[in-house]
């Protein structure tokens, strides 16, 4: 009769344990499930924040083909996790927005035009950050071609600096026309390093840099001559001075 209760009590600890283990198993699937979903609805957050964002900027078609294709991807693994007819709905509609996105050659031709205000240079320049992030993130999952990546990573260096230049030039003939010469300077000089770093030397590289040089070209004269002002009004109180002290004493 012990025998028999000892070996219920046994099977009964083991049956306790094995449901125990079954239990914090789906607990950690779930919570595995959980985390991947979360995951993949920010890339999709994230994916769409950026392609808002490309709306006014001069990216490439196939950059947002690269985004849509992104988006397609996280959206088929929540598909995966949590199936619902709005998913499937995204997952085609990204689909075709990437397939007619990737089909250009890439040459796209859009002017760039820096914003007006800071608050915005600033949302831009994060962006063209973000942008480069994700395309190298995308490349290292194999969902980019090592020949799409440099060729669209280039691009996107070109805006950056783009706007980094253009932001110093605005800047500068802000101080210019203020008669702040040594913060232009300053300016044009940052503006005129930014492009000389450049290893391919365009049209736009080769533009700038001639008009920065003719700037700080006309800076220095400007300051050359207001040196030489200074220099005469200050000889000029000297002057003045010497000959206020050896002047006859008036006799009362």
């Amino acid at each position: 009769m012990y025998v028999i209760i000892i070996i219920l009590i046994v099977v009964l600890l083991i049956a306790a344990i094995f449901i125990n283990a079954i239990q914090q198993h789906r607990q950690k699937q779930e919570a595995e499930r959980r985390a991947e979903l979360a995951k993949q609805k920010t890339i999709v957050d994230e994916t769409e924040n950026v392609l808002s964002a490309c709306t006014n900027m001069p990216v490439s078609s196939r950059i947002i083909g690269i985004l849509h294709n992104r988006m397609a991807n996280a959206l088929k693994a929540i598909d995966g996790i949590a199936p619902t007819r709005d998913v499937k709905q995204r997952i085609e509609s990204s689909k075709q927005a990437a397939d007619a996105s990737l089909q250009t050659d890439g040459s796209d031709n859009v002017d760039f035009v820096l914003p007006d205000n800071d608050k915005t240079i600033i949302q831009y320049i994060q962006a063209v950050k973000k942008l480069r992030v994700l395309l190298r993130s995308e490349h290292s999952k194999g969902q980019v071609s090592s020949k799409l990546f440099s060729e669209e990573d280039k691009q996107l260096e070109r805006l950056q600096v783009k706007v980094n230049v253009e932001t110093l030039i605005k800047r500068g003939r802000t101080a210019q026309s203020s008669n702040m010469l040594g913060s232009a300077r300053q300016y044009f000089e940052k503006a005129k390093i930014a492009l000389e770093n450049q290893t391919n030397h365009d049209e736009y590289v080769s533009s700038k840099l001639a008009t920065l040089n003719a700037w700080l070209n006309e800076i220095q004269s400007d300051l050359k001559s207001v040196n030489e002002k200074d220099r005469a009004r200050k000889q000029e109180e000297e002057r003045d001075e010497l000959d206020e002290l050896f002047a006859p004493k008036k006799k009362w």
